[in-house]
């Protein structure tokens, strides 16, 4: 007799992607002893690769990490786990040492716990999101880890989904999460085998195999907008549409991500025909181009000027794009980063100022 179906359907999730872990470590071209400088270090020749799991001690992380556990080995994979203590909650040092010797009872090894200081800058929740990354891709780094896997789930995408709706930022955060994903010499780094499976499969797969989770008081806090949207508006949305809201919103995050995967493709290649011969942006040439790929072109070109990409927002690249569609003589637009945009002589000149 098999595995009950929730532990076999997130088993087959996750041997996926440690399938695709391999090929692209097999695809590195040959001698190549180490990823570009910032990214993660390819194993010595002969040895199993690492991946590792990120486990917060939830349902969804709990799920993940017995599934990375069982699979990995039989792929000469080796499976370790990092936790991280964000020090919002008394006895949180605690909470993550718990964490710690459940994955070492899954024997995964190495198994970490990293504790981090949590800013201000975009509000709580964006705060430890930042603090939680930065962290994972430090022990990465210093582990030599070819991948992170992270246990988000389709009921995370679709609540992604109607975040990105509700501040109206356009078709890219209708996108939600990415299957793959990681910055800089990184792109590769972070894995989301759960992305189509709901959040009660993975509860179950606990539950069946006697896995002890922790509910994060966090999660049910309506002080957190996510906690709201996932308690109250999901919900009510349901309610009122019927059943099926996550699996429809999830579906739309994919089909949006294929839509401005294309666009931003597009955009590429077409800043090369707007620019003059001194690389200076001609109005009249962006002027052409349908307004989403311009729009594009600028926000590249913005972020090019140093303007960081997560403190730039469509209002920001709308008043850009009067400069080309409504143009009355108006002065500088101030931007992000000290970044101006101004326009002079039929040019568009982007720079820090």
């Amino acid at each position: 007799m098999g595995p009950h179906p929730a532990v076999a359907a997130i088993r087959l999730a996750v041997r996926r992607v440690l399938h695709d872990v391999l090929t692209d470590l097999t695809d590195r071209p040959a001698g190549l002893a180490t990823a570009p400088r910032g990214g993660t270090p390819a194993p010595a020749a002969g040895s199993p690769p690492l991946v590792l799991v990120a486990c917060s001690g939830g349902a969804d992380s709990m799920a993940l990490a017995s599934a990375l556990a069982f699979e990995a080995p039989k792929l000469g994979i080796r499976a370790g786990g990092i936790t991280v203590d964000h020090g919002l909650q008394v006895g949180s040092d605690l909470r993550a040492a718990e964490v710690v010797t459940r994955m070492t009872a899954l024997r995964l090894d190495p198994v970490e716990s990293v504790a981090v200081r949590v800013g201000r800058d975009g509000g709580p929740e964006a705060a430890a999101r930042d603090a939680r990354y930065a962290a994972l891709d430090e022990a990465a780094d210093r582990l030599g880890a070819a991948a992170v896997l992270l246990g988000h789930t389709r009921d995370d995408q679709a609540e992604t989904v109607l975040l990105g709706l509700a501040r109206g930022s356009g078709i890219r955060s209708l996108s939600g999460m990415a299957e793959v994903s990681g910055g800089p010499g990184r792109s590769h780094r972070y894995r989301r085998p759960f992305l189509q499976v709901d959040r009660q499969t993975a509860r179950k797969a606990c539950m069946v195999q006697s896995l002890p989770v922790w509910d994060d008081p966090h999660n049910i806090d309506p002080a957190y907008t996510r906690s709201r949207l996932r308690h109250e508006g999901l919900p009510a949305l349901e309610k009122a549409l019927g059943k099926g809201v996550v699996e429809a919103l999830a579906r739309t995050a994919q089909l949006s991500r294929d839509d401005a995967d294309a666009l931003d493709a597009w955009a590429a290649e077409a800043e090369a025909g707007v620019r003059d011969e001194d690389g200076r942006l001609e109005c009249a040439k962006l002027y052409a181009l349908p307004p989403a790929v311009r729009r594009r072109v600028l926000r590249r070109a913005v972020v090019a000027a140093g303007s960081p990409a997560g403190s730039l927002f469509a209002r920001h690249i709308e008043e850009v794009d009067r400069l080309i569609t409504g143009w009355r003589g108006q002065g500088a637009i101030n931007l992000p980063g000290r970044v101006e945009a101004q326009r002079q002589g039929g040019r568009l000149v982007i720079r820090q100022g």
